[in-house]
């Protein structure tokens, strides 16, 4: 899965940033924060205008890694309908799902910090994402980036 690491250094790059919720508004990817009970959030088109929902009553912590999970659906799979995120889906064997959860891993997990000799683990926990989903961070190498490849259509 080195394209999505590949796909997040170009997005990151393109727009200064890994705030999920910044890249979202700079996409026109609505943010919506409302009750979803159970659910962390979900992702949806609706008259061509993207959504990203998430619960509004989870830390703020799960709010900023639901926002990149779903992001990661909006740029990865923005023609499938995606299920519900729930905190046993962290862990889910399901393809897109899967990948959702690492596009979030690579983009709220620098680099840098694994470069500095942290553990993915210890990175992870500094930077909001679940233990259960750390593993797919893939451990940066010297030079992996081209600016002539593009993954994402920015």
């Amino acid at each position: 899965m080195l394209m999505i690491k590949q796909a997040v250094a170009q997005l990151s790059k393109f727009y200064g940033t890994n705030c999920p919720y910044d890249i979202a508004s700079q996409r026109n990817i609505l943010v919506l924060f409302e009750m979803l009970g159970e659910m962390l959030g979900y992702f949806n088109t609706y008259r061509r205008t993207k959504m990203i929902h998430i619960n509004s009553d989870i830390s703020e912590e799960d709010q900023r890694f639901t926002c990149a999970h779903e992001l990661g659906h909006a740029l990865l799979h923005p023609g499938v309908s995606t299920p519900f995120l729930r905190r046993h889906t962290l862990q889910s064997i399901d393809k897109i799902e899967r990948q959702a959860n690492q596009f979030a891993a690579e983009l709220l997990i620098p680099d840098k910090l694994l470069l500095e000799g942290m553990s993915v683990y210890e990175a992870a926990a500094i930077c909001g994402v679940p233990e259960e989903v750390a593993n797919l961070k893939n451990l940066p190498k010297r030079s992996f980036w081209n600016d002539e490849q593009s993954y994402i259509n920015l």
